[in-house]
C-alpha cells in the first residue's frame, strides 16, 4: 500500500488497498491515511466523488476489498490541520503504563486526564501518542475506547486483522470488562445487575448525557462489593454491554453515584471526596479476559498512587 507523505498530497494517488486494509470502511481509511485532514473533508470528498474506488464512487459505510483501487485527489496545505504533538512527559507516560505486548497487539494502563484521541478540541490522545512511539508501526487503531477521565485497560491492534479479530470478540461477547468504581454510601447486600436500557439525550446546553428510559438500548451491568467503607463502597462492576456512559449512569441510577463524577454524581459527596484527596472520577478498567493466540488472556491494570492514597485514607 503505498504510504501517504507530506509531498504526495500535492498530487493524485492511487493507492492499492492489501489484505490488512481490507474489509475497513472507506471513511475510516480516509480518517486514518490521510492525518491531519477534519473529518468534514473526509466526508465532502466523499460526497462530491473526488475519491473514488476502482474509479466509481462509494458512500462512507463501503467496505474496502483486497486489490480495491482508491483515488485519493490533491490535498491543498489549507485542507490539514497542524496538529500538537505529544510532549516528552506524556510518551513517557504512556510508554511506562504498557502492560502488555506482542507483534500485533498493545494493552495500555490508560492514564486518567488524556483522551484515547484528539478532536473537538483536545489536540492529541493515546492514539497520536502511541503512533509517535511506535512509528514503524502504520496500522495502529483504537480496538475499543476509554472515556478521558476513565484510566485502565485500553486495546490498541498493531494490525487490522488484529482489529477485526477482536472487534469480532467484542461483537460476540467473549471480551468481559472489569472495572472497579468507589460509589458513594454503604452498598447493602451482594453482587447486583442493574439491568437499565440507556438513551443518549442532549440537554439545551449542547451537553450530552445519557439516561435511563424504557425506550433506549439494553444495558446490564454486575456491581460486585469489594470494599466497604464508612462514606463508600468499592465495587468491581462487569460489563454485559457497552454503551456510553454505562456504569455512570448505572450507578446513579441505583443510588450509589460515582466518586469524581461532575455528570451523574452527587455534588456533596464529591466535596467530601475531595477532602480525602480525590481529584478525578474514581472509575478505573481494572481487568480484561479476551480470546489470543490460541487461548486467553488476561491482563490487570493496577490503581495508580492517588487512587490507592485515597483508598487508604477511607480505611
Amino acid at each position: 500500500m503505498t504510504d501517504f507523505s507530506e509531498n504526495a498530497h500535492r498530487c493524485v494517488q492511487i493507492v492499492e488497498i492489501d489484505a490488512e486494509r481490507a474489509s475497513q470502511r472507506i471513511d475510516n481509511f480516509l480518517l486514518s491515511f490521510l492525518k491531519g485532514v477534519p473529518k468534514s473533508m473526509i466526508y465532502r470528498l466523499l460526497r462530491t466523488g473526488q475519491v473514488r474506488v476502482n474509479k466509481g464512487r462509494v458512500k462512507p459505510p463501503y467496505r474496502l476489498q483486497a486489490g480495491d483501487q482508491v483515488r485519493i485527489p490533491p490535498m491543498r496545505q489549507a485542507d490539514r490541520e497542524a496538529p500538537a504533538e505529544p510532549g516528552r512527559g506524556v510518551l513517557e507516560r504512556i510508554e511506562r503504563n504498557v502492560l502488555f505486548e506482542d507483534d500485533a497487539l498493545i494493552v495500555l494502563n490508560k492514564p486518567s486526564g488524556i483522551a484515547v484521541h484528539g478532536g473537538s478540541g483536545i489536540s492529541y490522545g493515546v492514539i497520536e501518542a502511541i503512533r509517535k512511539l511506535k512509528s514503524e508501526c502504520r496500522n495502529l487503531e483504537l480496538v475499543h475506547r476509554l472515556d478521558r477521565g476513565t484510566s485502565g485497560c485500553l486495546l490498541i491492534a498493531k494490525k487490522r486483522s488484529a482489529l477485526r479479530r477482536l472487534h469480532e470478540a467484542l461483537r460476540s461477547g467473549e471480551v468481559n470488562k472489569f472495572y472497579l468504581a468507589l460509589c458513594k454510601g454503604k452498598w447493602r447486600g451482594g453482587s447486583r445487575v442493574i439491568d437499565a436500557p440507556l438513551r443518549k439525550n442532549t440537554v439545551s446546553s449542547g451537553e450530552r448525557v445519557v439516561r435511563v428510559s424504557a425506550d433506549g438500548k439494553e444495558a446490564a451491568s454486575r456491581f460486585t462489593p469489594q470494599q466497604r467503607f464508612k462514606l463508600a463502597t468499592l465495587m468491581e462492576v462487569e460489563l454485559f454491554t457497552g454503551r456510553t456512559h454505562q456504569i455512570r449512569v448505572h450507578a446513579s441510577h441505583s443510588g450509589h453515584p460515582l466518586a469524581g463524577d461532575d455528570k451523574y454524581g452527587d455534588k456533596a459527596f464529591n466535596r467530601e471526596m475531595r477532602e480525602y484527596g480525590l481529584k478525578r472520577l474514581f472509575l478505573h478498567a481494572s481487568r480484561l479476559e479476551f480470546p489470543w493466540d490460541g487461548g486467553r488472556l488476561e491482563v490487570k491494570a493496577p490503581l495508580d498512587e492517588p487512587l490507592e492514597a485515597v483508598l487508604k485514607k477511607l480505611s
